[in-house]
Formats: structure tokens, sequence, C-alpha cells
């Protein structure tokens, strides 16, 4: 490589980080590392816009960068096996969203496995974070902060729970194969597993066997309603990266 080239590649390099840094938005960037194609689910919070009409098509190894608003808040999932015809209808075998490519302000069925996140609040700059089981699994994902310094944490579930998933909770797609596992709360609606009702505080909502099954297989991730101990990431980063079937650390 001459070094006219080099020279040139340097400033466009330093030209992006700035643009990237003046930015009042954040970045998110959205990989996927699976075998197979995921379709990416993506919902605001109420008040909130949903970026790039709620869905789209990720292909093995592509991925797509986002640039969410400042103090931006809600969640982003994976959608597999899905089958959609040239008006953007059809369904995903998990992580639906009422049969359209664009979920346009739909959440998805879960099973599916979750990131949240609240990008700073009128009241707190930090942005908070987590992946959560506690509407059950269908992919393994990792969302991973870029530029945020010291304390910035990892929210992962890195692990394929449907291979260790309690047969009572398995979720199977017509020719047998395992496509996702229910959490407790989804599978029984017990107030006890859902932290509802009388079990909707800290004090009596404990976590359950099965979900210290997936904490201890996933320990970066939300296991139930109040596992903000070690679930919840605190970090103030311009950028992360959200990974489907991210690379075992």
């Amino acid at each position: 490589m001459s070094m006219q080239y080099s020279y040139f590649f340097f400033k466009i390099l330093c030209f992006l980080t700035l643009m990237i840094s003046l930015s009042n938005g954040t970045q998110l960037i959205i990989v996927n590392n699976c075998k197979e194609s995921v379709w990416p689910g993506i919902l605001g919070t109420a008040g909130h816009q949903t970026p790039n009409n709620g869905g789209f098509h990720l292909s093995t190894g592509e991925q797509v960068v986002m640039e969410v608003p400042e103090k931006w808040s809600g969640r982003i999932w994976g959608r597999q096996g899905c089958c959609f015809d040239e008006h953007g209808k059809g369904s995903c075998q998990t992580g639906d969203c009422s049969g359209f490519l664009q979920c346009m302000g739909t959440g998805g069925l879960p099973p599916a496995t979750v990131v949240e996140m609240t990008l700073g609040t009128s009241q707190n700059q930090l942005h908070y974070y987590d992946v959560s089981l506690v509407d059950g699994f269908n992919l393994p994902v990792s969302m991973i902060p870029v530029g945020g310094g010291v304390g910035c944490g990892v929210a992962s579930c890195e692990a394929d729970l449907n291979i260790c998933c309690p047969a009572a909770f398995v979720v199977r797609q017509q020719e047998g194969k395992v496509v996702g596992c229910k959490s407790a709360c989804l599978a029984t609606k017990a107030p006890k597993y859902c932290c509802t009702g009388e079990f909707a505080n800290p004090g009596r909502c404990k976590p359950t066997v099965f979900a210290r099954l997936f904490k201890a297989i996933c320990p970066r991730a939300y296991s139930y309603a109040f596992d903000e101990s070690t679930g919840l990431n605190r970090c103030r980063a311009p950028r992360y990266v959200i990974t489907f079937c991210p690379p075992k650390k």
C-alpha cells in the first residue's frame, strides 16, 4: 500500500470517527453470525420511534447499522424460520410479529431472546441494557458496547438453551426440531413464576429452579423479572454491537 493511499485512508477513518462522535444518537450494529438467516424484529417503547419499520432480513454474515436518537428505548429480538411473500406477509417459527416482515409497532411472539435497552433519560445520561430470558429463548444473542470505557458490561446469552430445555417448555417446528424454549412464566402462567399478583415485588418473587438453570448457563442474561443485580448493565457508549449467535468466549 502506498504512503499516499495510507494517508487518504487515515483521513477517511478520522472523518468517519469524528462524524460518529458528533452524532446525537447511538449506533446499533446488528450482526447475523448464525448459520441461517435471521429476521431481526424491533419495537420502540411507548413514545419512541421504531427504526427500519420494525423488521428486516439478515443473511448469514450480514450486518446492518442503525442510528437511534438520544434517549431511545426499545427492544430487539431475532426471528427464525421466516417466509414472506412480495408484500411482506408470512410467518416465522419463532418471534413472529403478527405475520409481517416489518413489525411496525408489534412485539414478537414468545418464546424469544430479547435485547432491551433504555439509552438515557432526562434524569440520567447512562444507558441501561440487558439480554432477557423472561420471555423464553430462541436464539443466542449478545450486546457489546464499543468505546464506552471502564465499567461497561456485556449483556449476552451465548449458549443454545434449546439443547437443555426442559421437556415441558420445548417448542418444536413441524419437523420436530426444537426452535424455542419457554420460560416458566410463559409455560405455566403461575404468579410465582411471572412475578405478578402477590409476587409482584423483589421480596416475594425469587429465582426458581428454572431461572437458576438459565442463569447458570447464561450468567450475563436477565433470567427473571427482578434479576437486576447481575442482569442489568449500565454504560455510556457511542455504539453497540448486537450479534445473533455470537462466538462463545
